[in-house]
């Protein structure tokens, strides 16, 4: 009895040692399968890695593009401020002698700030441009000054007056002119250009045959496409004057026979009969758009763009 009591606690370590070591042979082996299965079915996890990486790049994106926009958007709202520039902008040499001369002077321009005004609005459009002037005054530094950077250009009777004027303003572009007619002469003149055929035909001064064309001009006078005019010349408060009858119906026939556009044309002392007269019927009354004081505007459309447009509308 006593030798089988003591075989049955051998044989119950056994049985338990058997059942150990089973289980860890199982847990192994089941290991190894899940890792097998694992290594066997990678793409799935692959796949998923894949997605997950598309997704961050989308991401990526989508967000790069919103930070764009608000860059944009940023860009657009908020005003920029143009650099500040390194240099000095110096005042023109004319506009300074313009300025020196008015101020130490005490002779002032032959029209009044209202007449003046009516040109000045008329160059602050136009300018830089071709000023053609008729004469030459104490005004003449001021209207180059207002054209700056254009070409001014003053026809004057008086030799004499330009070799002064030059010495103190040399330089102003100025021309000697003459003129062949008088103050007295005006009403056998306005006869003859209201009546005779041939001062209602454009073309160049030089070719026409109306009597009131001046034809004595440098040739660039007539060669230039002016954009203004003033008639302020020649003098034309006396009766053996030369008179501005000539000087008005040339201004209005070179405007007329502009290449294309139009011409202001300024005619000052309106309050004269000649120039009332001559203005009104060789400018023509249908031109005029404004006056001021003793200034006439007229604005002359070329007539060379329409042909048979008549001499006056």
């Amino acid at each position: 009895m006593r030798s089988k009591t003591q075989s049955s606690p051998i044989n119950f370590k056994l049985i338990v040692f058997c059942i150990f070591f089973l289980s860890i042979f199982l847990l192994v082996l089941w290991s190894n399968l899940s890792s097998s299965q694992s290594n066997s079915t990678p793409t799935p996890r692959t796949h998923l890695s894949s997605s997950n990486s598309t997704i961050s790049e989308t991401d990526q994106d989508q967000e790069q593009e919103l930070e764009q926009e608000q860059e944009s958007a940023t860009t657009l709202t908020t005003p920029t401020c143009p650099p500040l520039p390194l240099t000095c902008t110096k005042t023109p040499p004319s506009l300074a002698n313009a300025l020196v001369h008015y101020v130490t002077t005490n002779i002032t321009p032959q029209q009044t700030l209202s007449e003046i005004s009516i040109s000045l609005k008329v160059l602050q459009k136009k300018s830089p441009c071709n000023f053609l002037v008729f004469g030459l005054g104490h005004d003449s530094l001021m209207w180059a000054s207002l054209n700056h950077g254009g070409r001014t250009v003053f026809l004057e009777e008086d030799k004499s007056w330009i070799e002064q004027i030059k010495q103190k303003q040399p330089m102003l572009e100025s021309y000697h002119v003459s003129y062949d007619t008088k103050v007295h002469q005006a009403d056998g003149l306005m006869e003859k250009g209201t009546g005779d055929e041939e001062c209602r035909i454009v073309s160049d001064p030089r070719s026409s045959s109306c009597q009131l064309a001046l034809k004595s001009f440098p040739s660039d006078v007539y060669d230039t496409e002016w954009d203004l005019i003033m008639v302020d010349a020649p003098t034309g408060y006396h009766d053996e004057a030369p008179g501005r009858m000539t000087a008005i119906y040339t201004a209005g026939l070179m405007a007329r026979n502009k290449e294309s556009g139009e011409t202001d044309v300024f005619v000052h002392d309106v309050d004269r009969v000649v120039e009332d007269k001559f203005s009104k019927a060789f400018l023509c009354e249908g031109y005029l758009v404004e006056q001021e004081g003793r200034l006439r505007h007229f604005i002359i459309p070329s007539h060379r763009t329409r042909l048979g447009r008549p001499f006056c509308p």
